[in-house]
């Protein structure tokens, strides 16, 4: 158990650190320290879980040395369309080391993180009684992100074990410790939810966690930043709105001039907010506007 208190950050930045949220439903979170970062104590690895199947879209670093977490997430993220099947049920991210530079035995691990994140997802709907999408042989299900020091390998069991034991759950704190894990050199956690009206009869809620405070600038995608909601949304409108979104915001910002190798943002719609019904797929409705 670590702190989650917003009194332990900068003064100066407490007022950007939310002491409540609004979060998507069927989506359970969690934050725990492993063993990347050497200090005890200290969350280094964060993993969000849908408990149904989502439609998911990402941006990636244009760096042309991107790092093996970016290589296998857009492998994944292709896979998903080209299948046109709703694949992604997790993201596993760690902070303390990028799995930069590191070659084969990077895209390895990366390998073996997402296998963990797979197991994850088969214990959660286990124990839960559910089968949300029984996965075929070569199907990930799971996104993987890592921030931190440049060439040097995961310690890969540590977080494959930590995978396995992590504490999830769906409160205000418990998006507050994935968002504390994904911290290197940010001084404070960045979180943020939102509840949205579609129409009359539709409600959607929406949560971000990011982390970022330096090697940020513009042509490429962001740090590293993982997007929920629970809204229905077909694939081309999700890849629109990343898109269009990223360009506005991520895209614009430049701190130090330098491009990370691992920046990577990830959207994930689960659609529970629907009930079947509600699906956003024309670019001209007033759903997709909102």
């Amino acid at each position: 158990m670590f702190n989650t208190k917003a009194s332990q950050f900068p003064e100066a930045k407490q007022r950007f650190i939310p002491s409540s949220g609004q979060y998507p439903q069927g989506f359970f979170v969690g934050g725990s320290h492993c063993g990347v970062k050497k200090k005890n104590g200290v969350p280094d690895l964060a993993v969000i879980l849908s408990d149904r199947a989502t439609t998911a879209s990402a941006v990636f670093t244009t760096n042309q040395f991107c790092a093996a977490p970016v290589q296998f997430d857009r492998s994944a993220i292709n896979m998903a369309r080209e299948a046109q099947k709703q694949i992604i049920r997790a993201v596993v991210t760690n902070s303390g080391c990028a799995n930069a530079v590191t070659g084969e035995n990077g895209l390895k691990d990366a390998r073996q993180m997402a296998a963990a994140g797979d197991k994850r997802v088969k214990a959660f709907d286990k124990a839960k009684g559910t089968a949300a999408s029984p996965l075929a042989d070569g199907e990930g299900s799971t996104l993987v992100m890592s921030t931190g020091v440049i060439g040097q390998r995961l310690p890969i069991d540590n977080i494959c074990k930590g995978v396995e034991d992590i504490e999830l759950g769906e409160s205000h704190d418990m998006w507050m410790r994935a968002a504390i894990a994904h911290m290197t050199t940010d001084t404070f956690p960045k979180l943020l939810s939102r509840e949205i009206s579609l129409n009359e009869a539709s409600t959607v809620r929406i949560a971000g966690i990011t982390k970022g405070a330096g090697m940020i600038h513009p042509n490429m995608a962001t740090l590293l930043g993982t997007i929920c909601t629970d809204a229905a949304i077909t694939q081309p409108l999700l890849d629109k709105a990343l898109a269009h979104a990223v360009a506005r915001s991520f895209n614009a910002i430049s701190i130090d001039g330098d491009m990370s190798t691992n920046d990577t943002i990830a959207v994930i719609a689960n659609g529970a907010a629907s009930a079947g019904e509600g699906l956003i797929s024309s670019e001209s409705s007033s759903e997709y506007e909102a």
